[in-house]
């Protein structure tokens, strides 16, 4: 189902819990049945599914303001009136948050986003910050070591300064990992509210020439990039 571009590896597991999937007419019932792609028929509520032939994946500069789904029940903004010209079934890789811009990857390749999104493969994000304030050397030492958050300590990060105002720093943070806001989860706890969060790179993909609300498609030297290794 996530090679066809369905949906996420987890959503799909989530569809057939909810007795969505059939195998040759049968509910499947065990998230380890397997299938023969050659002969096997399986139907996501009763449409037959065809395997995508082809990886496809898209590069959205995520403008703030769009929440990182396809739909939403309250009919805010979302990235999908961004990528209405796509013309494959796409879904984006992990989330930013409503008020984060930049990068985000859009793939009908399930096994590829649960990759880039497991923390085991170690993905590298960068993200530019602009925080509240001046942090001094000893919280730029805490950000980088980890910071508590729900009872877990964060990650180890990069952490660099960018440039400073009077009253407000630009930052450089690159994370191994990726929990709920946790770019301004970590500021706010050493006292330095994020006023602005913009994710520049995933891997080693980056594109500073992207307009905001725009995407390309990636090239196959890209995709081939963005393979992770676990570690």
């Amino acid at each position: 189902m996530a090679r066809a571009g369905v949906a996420s590896r987890r959503h799909s597991e989530s569809m057939i819990v909810a007795g969505r999937v059939k195998l040759n007419g049968e509910k499947v019932v065990s998230l380890a049945t397997r299938v023969q792609p050659d002969s096997d028929v399986v139907t996501v509520d009763d449409r037959p599914l065809k395997a995508s032939e082809t990886r496809r994946c898209y590069l959205l500069n995520k403008p703030a303001g769009y929440l990182t789904t396809l739909r939403d029940p309250f009919n805010r903004p979302t990235v999908a009136s961004l990528i209405r010209d796509i013309p494959e079934r796409v879904f984006p890789v992990g989330r930013l948050d409503r008020d984060t811009e930049g990068l985000l990857l859009l793939t009908n390749d399930g096994s590829l986003s649960y990759r880039l999104m497991h923390p085991r493969f170690g993905f590298e994000k960068e993200y530019h910050v602009l925080v509240k304030g001046v942090p001094g050397e000893g919280t730029l030492r805490r950000l980088r070591e980890g910071i508590e958050i729900d009872g877990r300590t964060t990650a180890s990060a990069g952490v660099a300064v960018l440039r400073c105002t009077k009253h407000c720093t630009w930052l450089s943070i690159v994370l191994h990992e990726g929990r709920k806001r946790q770019v301004r989860r970590m500021f706010d706890r050493v006292g330095h509210p994020v006023k602005r969060l913009i994710r520049v790179r995933l891997g080693g993909l980056a594109d500073r020439d992207l307009p905001a609300g725009k995407w390309r498609v990636l090239t196959p030297g890209e995709i081939e990039d963005l393979e992770p290794v676990a570690v």
